[in-house]
């Protein structure tokens, strides 16, 4: 269940805690989030996650690890698993990814991640596709970019005005 901003900010930070690591897991900013608090608005906290932003490569890595590979569903329960779904309801072409994403993670060793909400399947196919060109770092900066985006999304699912 989303909550209210009001309670959002007066809400104890363990409380809060799992659900802004569904959002994004990386503890740095599950922190700089909590210590932002109260805000005025959602734009505020919207400003206090961009803060936290860009993530540092280590973050990335640990990040990409909480997520499904594009085309699978999450097999857990839970906010994040919940969200996954719904983010990639537009994917039904998963036999296409499958050897797409193998070929991306023999590549660069990690599972592709790009934000998919409202997004084609066909779309993010050649998303990913275009992405095998970049070099290994590139491509981190670019998967940690997507986990920002995913990161708003799910703080706007969250946490409502």
């Amino acid at each position: 269940m989303p909550l209210a901003l009001a309670e959002f900010n007066s809400a104890p930070a363990a409380e809060l805690r799992p659900t802004l690591t569904a959002c994004l897991a990386v503890p740095r900013w599950v922190d700089t989030v909590l210590e932002g608090r109260p805000y005025a608005d959602f734009a505020a906290l919207s400003k206090s996650a961009d803060s936290a932003t860009p993530l540092r490569r280590n973050e990335i890595r640990d990040a990409i690890a909480a997520h499904p590979r594009i085309g699978e569903r999450p097999t857990s329960n839970g906010s994040d698993a919940d969200w996954s779904r719904s983010e990639q309801s537009g994917v039904d072409n998963a036999d296409e990814f499958a050897a797409a994403n193998a070929e991306y993670e023999e590549r660069f060793g990690h599972v592709f991640l790009v934000c998919a909400s409202g997004r084609s399947g066909e779309e993010l196919l050649a998303n990913l596709r275009s992405r095998l060109g970049n070099d290994p770092e590139t491509e981190l900066d670019v998967a940690g970019a997507e986990l920002a985006k995913i990161a708003h999304l799910r703080l706007a699912k969250a946490v409502t005005a």
